[in-house]
């Protein structure tokens, strides 16, 4: 199969990977963790359906930026490919920064008796220190952190991903996707996210924070990197195919004997549990490219209109989510309702933005990180 047809289970991917993150979000105003706005009632089952959640969905937007940049460094010069990524990912994250944070922030801080007035009296504060050390700038865009990293990580790896393009690697690579179609050695590439994951849990409050969508920056950059060399050939995105149903299986497997671990009150920092956590995320991440590969290898307008709709969606969606979840704090009506209608009216007010308003107007394409 050739490569624009594995560009096209990828954006499919896309599309459905920013689908569920919406419903990730809207699930954050009722699960049992802190976040910018809560409901007054919170429900242990939101809180499992977070956690699934947050095993595979930010592991898998990074496995699926690195496959996108293996594309683009085939027909780009790494200035053009460094300044494009400056384009859509710096400038989108400095506007959102600037505009769209701040929304989130202060909504938070009123909520939380921190902060008394409106959004105009809030402006003027929102600079005055750094979010999460006891400020109110949000220096990481809250949920657009994603964007910043895959920033620095696009350039800090550019040089690797080019060696790993070269003929020099050629042979390394080509042994690697080899290997990946014997049974068993598809599932070894967990093995680099796992010994990552036990040298962050030395450092729960640094370098191992989860913070950042519930893994650390520096195993997200692992998961970049394993993301980029999958791309070579067709073994890796064979094998993954070939392994679908036994990856969604050991996925499942995996998952219930994390929920068993954490419920037992044990803690989920020990060297046991970051294997499993490791396997866990792998073998859903071999799942969903397995069977997206076997099933979305097509294109129709729905698929472009969708992929070009991700990124402006991404970045509008948490900050809609937040305000219409605020305006719906008071209303006494069943959890699932609410989160059925926080999630209706949330979808219908970005894609009412997006297609009124971003997507006509070329200096808002331009901020949102779309083709001027």
């Amino acid at each position: 199969m050739g490569e624009q047809d594995r560009k096209l289970y990828v954006d499919w991917l896309r599309v459905l990977a920013m689908l569920t993150i919406f419903f990730f979000h809207c699930a954050r105003f009722f699960d049992l963790d802190g976040w910018h706005v809560k409901n007054p009632q919170t429900s242990f089952g939101f809180s499992v359906f977070v956690t699934v959640l947050g095993q595979w969905i930010m592991p898998l937007f990074f496995i699926l930026s690195a496959l996108s940049i293996w594309y683009a460094l085939d027909k780009r010069s790494n200035n053009l490919f460094l300044k494009e990524r400056l384009k859509r990912l710096g400038i989108p994250l400095v506007f959102g920064m600037l505009f769209l944070a701040s929304p989130q922030v202060y909504i938070e801080r009123i909520t939380t008796g921190r902060f008394k007035g409106s959004l105009i009296d809030f402006i003027p504060h929102y600079f005055d220190g750094f979010y999460a050390f006891g400020g109110n700038f949000a220096w990481m865009g809250l949920h657009l952190w994603y964007l910043e990293m895959l920033l620095l990580f696009s350039i800090m790896m550019l040089p690797l991903f080019r060696f790993l393009k070269s003929e020099p690697a050629g042979s390394f690579m080509s042994r690697l996707s080899a290997m990946s179609l014997k049974p068993g050695g598809l599932y070894l590439f967990f093995i680099p996210v796992a010994l990552m994951e036990m040298l962050v849990n030395l450092q729960p409050k640094g370098v191992g924070m989860r913070d950042f969508g519930g893994w650390s920056p520096l195993t997200y950059l692992v998961f970049f990197i394993i993301g980029f060399m999958t791309a070579y050939g067709q073994g890796f995105t064979d094998a993954m195919k070939k392994y679908k149903s036994v990856s969604l299986i050991l996925a499942a497997m995996a998952t219930v004997a994390g929920y068993l671990i954490l419920t037992s009150g044990r803690p989920d920092r020990s060297p046991l549990f970051a294997l499993l956590r490791a396997f866990n995320s792998w073998c859903w991440l071999c799942a969903i490219l397995g069977w997206g590969k076997a099933f979305l290898n097509f294109s129709n307008r729905f698929l472009d209109h969708a992929n070009e709709a991700v990124l402006p969606f991404y970045i509008l969606h948490q900050t809609v989510i937040v305000i219409i979840a605020y305006f719906l704090i008071s209303l006494n009506i069943g959890l699932f309702v609410k989160y059925l209608l926080l999630a209706a009216l949330s979808f219908t007010t970005i894609m009412m933005i997006y297609e009124l308003i971003v997507r006509r107007i070329s200096f808002l394409r331009f901020l949102f990180g779309m083709k001027t």
